[in-house]
């Protein structure tokens, strides 16, 4: 009975401490690192230049929605079939493809870049992909 309430208890524990790391997720410190990371291809608002990138636009917001889905650009064969499949860009879909576009996607147009290792940078940028407005 003490073993099994003690492996219980370590269970929520690492329970809590795996949903802690989500929820100290942070906006402005993602920002920060797309701005870094990312802005080379994508735009992601007023604040950002978008002359001259090679990748679509993100500043209507893609977390929660369909991925390939921003009018006038070219997506990838690999995008395109996954989007008819219906790739949603969830937290779960976000993490994968940030942590390695070509591991998760073979053919994306993003081979260049080679992802973020760190679990929590790449939460910092999903909460910052989340706070961009949805039409």
């Amino acid at each position: 009975m003490k073993k099994t309430v003690l492996f219980l208890s370590a269970a929520v524990l690492s329970l809590s401490l795996a949903s802690a790391s989500a929820w100290a997720a942070d906006a402005e410190a993602g920002k920060k690192l797309a701005e870094q990371k990312c802005t080379t291809c994508h735009a992601f608002g007023k604040a950002i230049a978008k002359a001259g990138k090679i990748g679509p636009s993100l500043e209507a917001g893609i977390a929660g929605k369909p991925a390939g889905k921003t009018a006038g650009f070219a997506y990838s064969p690999a995008m395109t079939k996954m989007a008819g499949e219906g790739l949603t860009w969830t937290d779960e879909n976000l993490d994968k493809f940030l942590t390695s576009p070509k591991g998760f996607m073979q053919g994306t147009k993003m081979m260049a870049f080679p992802g973020l290792p760190n679990e929590a940078e790449r939460a910092d940028v999903i909460a910052f992909l989340k706070t961009l407005p949805t039409p």
